[in-house]
């Protein structure tokens, strides 16, 4: 079995099918910064434009996940979790109106996952 580069923790599972069941199918794009520093963004799935840019680094409850190119560069390396926490992140991710706001939890991985790693693709 391939090593997984995206994971998600329960209740931030839980908190993705309450926003599927409200917004339909999903996506997520991992921010590189600026306001929201570097968090996960939740979309309804095709409001934001991918290109060849954009690195899909795998499926978390049945939405794909991506982040940019330049930033997949610093983060081929570690396996990441998406949480969530209780707040409001400055963004325009669809879980804000819940109270609650996505983060990412990293870990570099393994000698051995490194060598078992789920592919990537550019853009969609």
């Amino acid at each position: 079995m391939k090593t997984k580069r995206v994971l998600v923790t329960e209740k931030a599972a839980h908190i993705i099918q309450q926003l599927k069941e409200r917004h339909g199918e999903l996506m997520f794009h991992q921010s590189g910064g600026c306001c929201d520093g570097s968090s996960p963004m939740c979309f309804t799935k095709g409001d934001l434009m991918l290109d060849d840019n954009d690195v899909w680094l795998g499926n978390i409850e049945n939405c794909d996940f991506h982040m940019s190119k330049d930033q997949f560069e610093y983060w081929k390396h570690t396996q990441l979790t998406v949480d969530v926490t209780p707040g409001r992140g400055a963004s325009f991710s669809l879980e804000i109106p819940l109270g609650v706001r996505f983060l990412i939890k990293s870990r570099l991985f393994t000698e051995e996952e490194s060598k078992n790693l789920e592919d990537i693709r550019l853009g969609v």
